[in-house]
This record gives C-alpha cells, structure tokens and sequence, in this order.
C-alpha cells in the first residue's frame, strides 16, 4: 500500500520520480522501487517523504485515508508578528522545500554530533 500511495501523492503533486529524487536527494531507482514495492525504505526516508507531501505517516503508509494538503492551504503565512501576507503557489514550494533541506541538515548535524 505505501509505494501506491507513494505514487499517488508524487502524481497529485504534478512531479517526475527524477524530480522528486532531485528533491529530497534519493535516486530515481530508489524511489521506483519503493513505488512498485520491491524495497521498503528505512523511518528516517518515511518521515522525509511524509514531511514533504505534509501528510501524517499514517497517510503515507496508506493506515488512513486523509485527503493531502496542498500549497493553496498554506499560502497565509505570518512572519514574526507582522501582517499575513498571501503567497503565491511558487513562493510557497520554495520555502516548503528550502524548509526541508533545512530538517535534513539539521538531521545530519545532529547525528554527526551525537558520534
């Protein structure tokens, strides 16, 4: 059920396996395979993808059936107390992916602090 979801949320997003495998640095073979369930990917691989399509786990692996946010849900956003200001669709991807690339830095850093 997870590489059908997988897939299902990838196509919804409008996005190629090579670009998402871009994305969230994978390889496209990697994402394939996890999509026609021939690997099973490690938790840390599960919470990066539930991050990025901003579903719950539980969503991802296809226990429940929850419809996935869009950016469209997202574009009111305040920023340190000051006035909202509505996003474009562009601008919100932009900081969601630069936002990610941000937990996973912080991810490694931590881990290579932690040895």
């Amino acid at each position: 059920m997870f590489g059908k979801r997988l897939a299902e949320l990838r196509n919804k997003k409008g996005i190629s396996q090579y670009e998402l495998a871009d994305r969230l640095q994978f390889t496209r073979a990697q994402l394939a395979n996890y999509e026609q369930g021939t690997r099973e990917p490690d938790f840390q691989t599960l919470v990066t993808l539930a991050d990025y399509f901003e579903v719950s786990l539980d969503d991802l692996l296809g226990r429940t059936n929850n419809v996935a946010k869009t950016t469209n849900e997202y574009n009111n956003v305040a920023f340190f107390g000051e006035e909202k200001e509505n996003l474009t669709d562009e601008e919100a991807e932009y900081l969601k992916e630069n936002l990610l690339l941000l937990r996973k830095y912080k991810t490694k850093w931590n881990h290579s602090n932690m040895t």
